[in-house]
């Protein structure tokens, strides 16, 4: 074979090597964020979905035709291990009406000595109910900062979809808890 012939085809090998190690990266780093979709599309891994006023009073509307169902909603909170804060729930178990908006707090304190920023991940457990619970309003939704020895109260703003009921896996469910953890926002570099 002559010589520019394999240099060419050793070009174009080399090519598409480089052009499939570049993807795979590409794909890595829009694996985060692509699976963070499907789980808020599909409730899957107990990631709750977002709602509007509207949404809450239309599924009020559909929780007053279909009964006065309830179910105990348990707060969990915790920090990450760098996170310097007290973290916890004013109250650690409720009893709401499916369909019905509840409003749940969350106390914060900063017990350190100069301001921090943080976020809350979330969770619901069981996996299968959080398709079904949405939230209106969260202080989960933005970034939180706390000034050195700052306490404030944050809420949760939330209904159960009374779509839970039409639902074989997740209709009997007596207890639904709702899992939040602070984690540290890193500082930029200097």
């Amino acid at each position: 074979m002559p010589t520019a012939a394999l240099e060419r085809k050793n070009l174009r090998v080399g090519l598409l090597g480089f052009l499939a190690a570049a993807a795979m990266l590409g794909l890595g780093y829009a694996a985060v964020p692509l699976y963070q979709l499907f789980c808020q599309v599909t409730g899957f891994a107990g990631t709750t979905q977002r709602a509007t006023e509207d949404d809450a009073d239309l599924a009020a509307r559909m929780a007053q035709s279909a009964g006065a169902k309830t179910v105990s909603i348990r707060f969990d909170a915790s920090t990450s291990h760098d996170m310097p804060w007290l973290f916890r729930p004013e109250q650690v178990t409720e009893t709401v009406q499916i369909g019905e908006r509840d409003m749940a707090f969350f106390v914060a304190r900063n017990n350190s000595t100069k301001p921090i920023t943080g976020n809350a991940t979330f969770n619901v457990e069981p996996e299968q109910t959080g398709q079904y619970f949405n939230k209106i309003q969260c202080f989960c939704f933005t970034e939180q900062t706390l000034q050195p020895g700052q306490e404030v109260r944050m809420p949760v703003l939330f209904y159960i979809d009374p779509a839970i009921l039409d639902d074989p896996n997740a209709k009997d469910v007596e207890q639904i808890t709702l899992s939040y953890t602070f984690h540290r926002k890193p500082e930029p570099a200097s």
